[in-house]
């Protein structure tokens, strides 16, 4: 059975037993993994005292192979995101992040640059830099790192064009749907908003007007739900914060 060593950040955790927990870690080089960490609340234990949501450790683990739970042996805390223990909107930011994570890979597939993009993006919320920017970015990031991102080259002709069309079945920008628009698409999309994206895509900042930054949030938002055919827990939550409403 082998046995992995691995930069890890806990994304999921329910008590097992008084002493025991079943987690779920987003590792850097394993993706995500599925565990069981026994006699992890002791105070002289291996694991740190327990392990937390929002915490960045480095895990070892047993995987069995046709297992759904690893063996956790060890845990050593290296990082506590506190945001989310100091405010709401940061507790509502960094949650968001963990329930994408936690809805968009799967099991045991690797995605270490989605990995890195998480860390960032958990560090920047954490010192309040631009929440609302920094949850757009790792919206995109979610769905490039995925392969799931919408396809966002120019259309033969934009000049003169102020709004696009968004087909999310094809994944793609199509001309202004005009009052053809619907829930399923085509999206009507605003120029300043597609631009903001792009920016975001070929690794800008994606810095502009807040109201843009907002619309932004809201698209991807939509898109991601749209993938995935639910919508996360702690999105409407999100929604609201890009929209500087929370």
């Amino acid at each position: 059975m082998p046995t992995i060593v691995d930069q890890a950040l806990a994304v999921r955790q329910w008590d097992f037993s008084e002493t025991s927990q079943t987690v779920s870690l987003f590792c850097r080089e394993q993706g995500l993994l599925r565990g069981i960490a026994k006699g992890a609340r002791r105070e002289k234990g291996r694991f740190s005292g327990g392990i937390d949501l929002l915490t960045r450790g480095e895990v070892v683990a047993i995987v069995k192979p046709g297992r759904d739970l690893s063996i956790l042996t060890d845990w050593d805390l290296q990082e506590v995101f506190r945001g989310a223990r100091s405010a709401y909107r940061l507790h509502v930011a960094e949650l968001y992040v963990l329930d994408l994570v936690h809805h968009m890979i799967t099991d045991l597939d690797p995605h270490p640059a989605l990995w890195d993009q998480t860390l960032l993006a958990l560090r920047t919320i954490d010192e309040e830099r631009d929440v609302a920017s920094a949850l757009v970015r790792f919206q995109w990031a979610a769905l490039a790192e995925t392969g799931s991102q919408p396809n966002l080259l120019p259309l033969r002709s934009e000049e003169g064009v102020d709004v696009f069309g968004l087909d999310p079945a094809a994944g793609c920008l199509v001309d202004d749907p005009g009052d053809k628009a619907t829930e399923q698409g085509p999206w009507r999309v605003r120029r300043e908003t597609v631009d903001m994206l792009r920016s975001i895509s070929a690794g800008g900042l994606g810095e502009g007007e807040a109201e843009t930054s907002a619309r932004a949030g809201r698209l991807l938002g939509a898109y991601i739900r749209w993938r995935l055919g639910r919508e996360p827990s702690t999105m409407a939550l999100a929604m609201r914060l890009m929209d500087g409403r929370l």
